[in-house]
């Protein structure tokens, strides 16, 4: 059975928050608090309509989302003004998980053919305003889409007549008993809604009223008791923190249990500090959030190990790793691509910053943007041409050219690869 899912929605016009769709009050000067205090409170996806008339404010829509995505750690479903292959392709680049394409547009079929078959169906979802054009569509819908969002109130048993797709029902309802009715449905994955966008609401709360009806939602949950644990004399369990995108270890740290059960039922890495005798949740002050993926205990239960999301740097001190001092050896670990790509990537840096004379590196930054563009697609030609040769070494030179002069190409610009690989997790 699939978890269900908490959606807020907002609806964005000239850059504020506005009540739904014939009511310009404001809910939030500040849309990006607005969405900071849904990702803190437990919501699980992010729904943002796009009320945008002119494309100068679609543009600035799109600015917004950018921002909008590096202020959560939540998926965004982004619905509105998507009217084009060209709007579809903007509103995934700018950040969003899946794109709604509302099925009574015209040509809307056609579009979605389009956009699942240049960015997969697993990007698409399609809105639905009534049963005739869910009716009508279907064998589009059904063969293109990942999931409906369903508008309007519809006999959940029709839609599954035509469709298979799961759906997320935007409710009207602001009845409590009514949002978690439509959550217990088979074929419901989510529900979004003024009851669900409250500046107020609690999705921890609200999910576990869902727990305690059977409603498996979207949470995490311990599948060994806190007590089961070997602590040492203080009551404490050690943390080893650990990135789970590069491995990396970040920091340790301790909880006691009341730590450990906020952590697992917020998703936020929760600690005990031994100096000031009180929990501290992982970037309260800074900001530098981590975000459970998971955790494991040892073979003697007395050691946890946590997989995080990272936002900022792990350390106080501002570095990415608490683990930056060397105190003997060095180890140049070349099983993690990430790793040498940024020690490429670093290098280069510290040439841009220290030229040294006769260098290949210095020569292409101070030919310019041009002579880097340039550089780049020879190298990818190069790739196209090794790759006629039956002679796989031939490749690998051609492509390990083209990386160094891509990475050249980052710098120049000011990617890094932290960004890339966000861009790569998103899709």
């Amino acid at each position: 059975m699939s978890l269900k899912r908490i959606i807020p929605c907002i609806f964005l016009k000239h850059k504020k928050a506005v009540n739904w769709f014939d009511d310009d009050t404001i809910i939030s000067g500040n849309v990006l608090e607005l969405v900071r205090s849904y990702n803190e409170k437990g919501a699980d996806e992010l729904l943002i309509f796009d009320l945008s008339r002119h494309e100068e404010d679609k543009d600035e829509v799109l600015h917004f989302i950018k921002r909008i995505k590096k202020a959560t750690r939540i998926p965004l479903l982004i619905a509105g003004n998507i009217n084009n292959l060209e709007d579809v392709k903007k509103v995934l680049y700018a950040g969003a998980s899946k794109v709604v394409i509302n099925i009574s547009k015209p040509d809307a079929d056609q579009l979605i053919e389009a956009a699942a078959a240049r960015f997969g169906k697993e990007k698409i979802s399609v809105s639905i305003n009534d049963f005739d054009a869910l009716f009508k569509h279907q064998h589009t819908i059904n063969k293109n889409a990942r999931e409906l969002l369903i508008m309007h109130q519809l006999d959940m048993d029709s839609v599954k007549n035509v469709s298979q797709l799961s759906s997320v029902v935007f409710s009207q309802s602001t009845d409590k008993e009514e949002i978690l009715s439509l959550l217990e449905k088979t074929k419901v994955r989510g529900v979004t809604g003024p009851f669900v966008s409250r500046e107020e609401m609690d999705f921890f709360a609200l999910k576990e009223e869902c727990v305690e009806k059977g409603i498996p939602v979207s949470t995490f949950e311990s599948e060994i008791e806190f007590s089961e644990m070997k602590l040492n004399d203080q009551g404490l369990i050690p943390v080893i923190v650990q990135n789970y995108k590069t491995e990396e270890v970040l920091m340790m740290a301790y909880m006691n249990e009341e730590a450990f059960n906020y952590t697992i039922k917020t998703g936020k890495m929760t600690y005990y500090s031994r100096s000031r005798k009180q929990l501290w949740i992982k970037g309260e002050t800074s900001g530098h959030t981590q975000y459970l993926k998971s955790i494991q205990v040892d073979c003697d239960k007395d050691t946890l190990l946590a997989k995080v999301e990272q936002l900022g740097a792990a350390c106080h001190t501002g570095n990415p790793t608490c683990f930056y001092t060397p105190v003997a050896g060095e180890i140049n670990d070349m099983s993690n691509p990430l790793n040498v790509f940024k020690d490429l990537y670093d290098t280069i840096v510290d040439r841009r910053e220290n030229p040294k004379e006769g260098s290949y590196t210095n020569y292409l930054f101070d030919k310019g943007i041009d002579k880097i563009l340039k550089k780049v697609g020879e190298e990818a030609a190069e790739i196209i041409i090794a790759s006629k040769n039956p002679n796989t070494e031939e490749i690998k030179y051609e492509i390990a050219d083209f990386l160094y002069h891509m990475n050249v190409l980052m710098v120049e610009k000011g990617i890094t690869w932290e960004e890339i690989l966000e861009e790569l997790d998103d899709r």
